[in-house]
C-alpha cells in the first residue's frame, strides 16, 4: 500500500470522509442525503426500520448509529459464501473520534509495561518478525441479535448481521511479546487503539487478556483481511484477532500494548461487557444478576441463510436449504434440520472445513409433502456435545443470543 499522509481534522479530505460517513455534526456541515428513497430495511422486531448507507470502502450496510458508526451486514450476504467480503463486513465502534487516515510510514505499535525491552514497532518491523500466518475466523459482536430480546434491553437493537467471517493475515501476538520480554510477574496484557473519546469523561476503549492467552500463539495482530489491507473501518493498519472470542476483544487500530502485573479493571472490562456468572449466562427477564463475569468465548450458533421468513416454496418438490454454523473453536460435529417446528430432526451435509474458527456451510434438501405452513429450524452441535437452546435465554444486556432460530415458510 502506498503511504498516505496524515491530515488534520479541518483538512478537506478528512471533512469529505466525515461528511460521507455522517460523522460531522449538523452545526459544522449539512447532513448529506446518502440514500435514494426506499434504500432502507425493516428488521423483524419493533422499531426495526433502518437506513442502508454506503460508507467509504463499504457497500450499503444497515446503519444503526452515526457517532460512532455502527453498521450491520445485511443478512443476505451470508448466503453468498462462508467468507464475508471486506466491503460487507460489519462495523462496530464504541468511541466517536475514529481515525479516517493513517500514515503507514509513521505508524508505530508501542509495547510497554512489565517488559524487559519497551518497543516502538513500525509495520515493517512487525512484518520482519517472521513469516506471516493466516487464520479464517469469525468476528461477532457480543450484542449480535440483541433486537430479538424479549423483553427488550438497552443497547443497539441489532439483527443477525453483526458478525462476519474472514481470512486474517498477520503474526502471532506471542512474537511481539517475546521480543519485548514479558516479566515473570505479569498477569494481563492490555490493548488500546487510535479511536478516542470525544470528551474526557468517556473512558478510553481498552481491553485486556490474561497473559497466558496473550502468549497462546493463536491471538494475532492482523494487518490483512481476505488478501487485502484491513479496511479503515475494520481497524487499519493493525487489529487484534482473538479467535473464538467475541468482538469486544478484537481491538481496532492497535497502537499500544501494555503488560501489567495486576488484573485490569478499566470500564470496558468492568462494569461493561459482563454476563451473569452462571452456567447459562442468563437470568429471569427483568432480574439483576447477583454476580457477573467478563464475556469470553462464543456460544454455538447456526442460521438458515437460503430461505427467508415468509418465503413460498413449491409443494412436492425439493428445495435446497442452506445455512452456516460456528462455535468457539471446539469444532462442529453436525447440524440438524427440522421442518416441523422441532418435533422431528434430520441430518444435513456439512461443507468444506476452513478451520475450527470459521463459518461452516451446511445443506439439506426439503420437500414439502403438502401445501401449507412449515416452521424450519437448524441447530448445531460441536465435538464437546454443546448445542443451542430451543428457548431463548435472557440477560440484561442482550448478549450471547444463540437460540435455535425459526424461519416460517408456506408451500404452494
Amino acid at each position: 500500500m502506498n503511504p498516505t499522509p496524515k491530515i488534520h481534522p479541518t483538512d478537506p479530505d478528512r471533512r469529505r470522509f466525515l461528511k460521507a460517513a455522517g460523522l460531522l455534526t449538523a452545526a459544522s456541515v449539512a447532513w448529506p442525503r446518502l440514500r435514494a428513497a426506499g434504500d432502507s430495511v425493516t428488521l423483524p422486531f419493533d422499531n426495526g426500520l433502518r437506513d442502508l448507507v454506503a460508507y467509504p470502502g463499504k457497500r450499503p450496510l444497515i446503519r444503526h448509529t452515526t457517532r460512532p458508526p455502527q453498521l450491520e451486514t445485511p443478512f443476505a450476504v451470508f448466503n453468498e459464501g462462508v467468507v464475508t467480503p471486506n466491503d460487507a463486513f460489519f462495523v462496530r465502534y464504541h468511541l466517536a473520534d475514529i481515525p479516517t487516515r493513517i500514515d503507514p510510514a509513521t505508524y508505530r505499535l508501542n509495547v510497554k509495561g512489565a517488559v524487559s525491552t519497551p518497543l516502538a514497532l513500525s509495520l515493517a518491523d512487525l512484518k520482519a518478525l517472521g513469516d506471516p500466518v493466516e487464520i479464517v475466523a469469525v468476528n461477532q459482536c457480543s450484542g449480535n441479535s440483541r433486537g430479538f430480546s424479549t423483553p427488550r434491553v438497552l443497547g443497539g437493537q441489532l439483527g443477525h448481521g453483526a458478525m462476519g467471517n474472514a481470512k486474517w493475515t498477520g503474526l502471532p501476538l506471542k512474537r511481539v511479546l517475546e521480543k519485548a520480554g514479558v516479566a515473570a510477574s505479569a498477569k494481563q496484557v492490555t490493548f488500546d487503539g487510535l479511536d478516542k473519546p470525544v470528551v474526557p469523561a468517556t473512558p478510553d476503549y481498552v481491553k485486556a487478556l490474561d497473559v497466558d492467552q496473550a502468549l497462546d500463539g493463536e491471538v494475532m495482530l492482523a494487518w490483512g483481511m481476505n488478501g487485502e489491507d484491513l479496511p479503515m473501518l475494520n481497524g487499519y493498519p493493525l487489529r487484534l484477532v482473538v479467535p473464538g472470542y467475541y468482538g469486544t476483544y478484537w481491538v481496532k487500530h492497535v497502537s499500544e500494548i501494555t503488560v501489567i502485573d495486576s488484573v485490569f479493571t478499566g470500564f470496558w472490562m468492568a462494569p461493561a461487557y459482563r454476563l451473569p456468572d452462571n452456567a447459562t449466562h442468563s437470568v429471569a427477564p427483568g432480574e439483576t444478576p447477583k454476580k457477573t463475569a467478563p464475556i469470553a468465548r462464543f456460544t454455538i450458533r447456526s442460521f438458515i441463510t437460503s430461505v427467508t421468513d415468509g418465503a413460498k416454496l413449491p409443494a412436492g418438490r425439493a428445495t435446497v436449504v442452506r445455512g452456516i454454523a460456528f462455535d468457539s473453536g471446539q469444532g462442529l460435529s453436525e447440524v440438524q434440520f427440522s421442518a416441523d417446528g422441532g418435533r422431528t430432526w434430520g441430518g444435513t451435509q456439512l461443507g468444506r472445513d476452513l478451520g475450527r474458527y470459521s463459518f461452516r456451510e451446511w445443506t439439506t434438501a426439503f420437500t414439502p409433502p403438502r401445501a401449507g405452513a412449515f416452521e424450519l429450524m437448524a441447530r448445531a452441535f460441536n465435538r464437546n456435545g454443546e448445542t443451542q437452546p430451543l428457548e431463548s435465554l435472557w440477560n440484561p444486556s442482550g448478549y450471547l443470543r444463540n437460540v435455535v432460530e425459526k424461519v416460517h415458510v408456506t408451500a404452494v
